[in-house]
């Protein structure tokens, strides 16, 4: 079953970032982060009550809370830095390094929490990184573009940097998935307003134009359909094996990037592509 939610994760996932490109043509891609993470918030104390697990909260221990608050510090971190990617960059280049946490991931999973690598799983890691080499192609700058237009490669590494999913599996060991998610996107939710407020961007808030603002809330509802696929995976599920599985939205993102910006791909970076599906897929064995 848990395959079946890890799947769903990577759906989700990947029509996520394609939502999020469409709201924050205009808007402020800490602004937009924040306005989602409000939607993503509401989204996840609802499947909290629904499943009814809202009184298990009093039973969580302290490392356990630690381990979610730095979760939750860590995914603020990712997303802040991702959607600033989105917003400088094209989905098609800053999704593929992006998705490279999987190897800090599988790397992490097994020197922190003794999951095996075997021969499969390194072929994995091998032509994952691979393929996200040959997918590094500085986008061009357009003209007028300011000069940090430029700089979309450093957010996108420190997107997969901030992504990796040990402290998230380390959260949620005794914890309904739900309720941990929850806990976690109410510590991104903090850390994003502040970042508003500390940026000065706050007035931005009531300047985002009606229809960015609603890609942006329905960015959120995907990224909170992600979330609770996503962990409820990891809390059945090994890292080592879900971390790929989700990784697979960069087949959905690339083709909508295709469909809706008009996108392409290289032949270097349809190589590199295919050597990261490959990869992900080799893993499964």
């Amino acid at each position: 079953m848990w395959i079946l939610f890890a799947a769903g994760s990577a759906l989700f996932a990947g029509v996520t970032a394609i939502l999020a490109k469409c709201g924050i043509r205009k808007t402020d891609s800490t602004v937009a982060t924040a306005i989602r993470t409000l939607v993503v918030l509401v989204f996840a104390w609802t499947m909290v009550f629904v499943v009814g697990s809202q009184g298990e909260i009093r039973n969580i221990g302290p490392t356990t809370l630690l381990f979610l608050v730095l979760s939750g510090l860590a995914t603020g971190a990712s997303w802040l830095c991702y959607f600033k990617a989105l917003q400088l960059g094209d989905i098609n280049k800053v999704v593929p390094i992006d998705k490279s946490s999987t190897v800090l991931t599988i790397l992490l999973a097994f020197f922190l929490l003794g999951e095996p690598i075997g021969l499969p799983q390194g072929i994995g890691v091998v032509l994952i990184g691979t393929g996200t080499f040959l997918m590094l192609e500085k986008r061009s700058p357009a003209a007028g573009c300011a000069p940090q237009c430029g700089s979309w490669m450093l957010y996108a590494f420190g997107s997969a940097v901030f992504a990796t999913a040990i402290l998230g599996k380390a959260g949620i060991q005794g914890v309904e998935s739900n309720l941990g998610t929850a806990i976690r996107t109410g510590v991104v939710l903090v850390m994003a307003w502040l970042m508003v407020l500390v940026t000065g961007k706050a007035g931005a808030v009531r300047q985002v134009p009606r229809r960015e603002l609603a890609f942006i809330c329905l960015s959120g509802v995907a990224t909170g359909a992600s979330w609770l696929c996503y962990y409820r995976a990891l809390q059945s599920g090994p890292a080592s094996v879900v971390v790929p599985i989700d990784k697979l939205s960069i087949l959905v993102t690339v083709a909508f990037s295709r469909l809706v910006f008009q996108e392409r791909l290289t032949s270097r970076s349809a190589a590199g592509l295919a050597l990261i599906v490959a990869g992900t897929l080799a893993m499964l064995f």
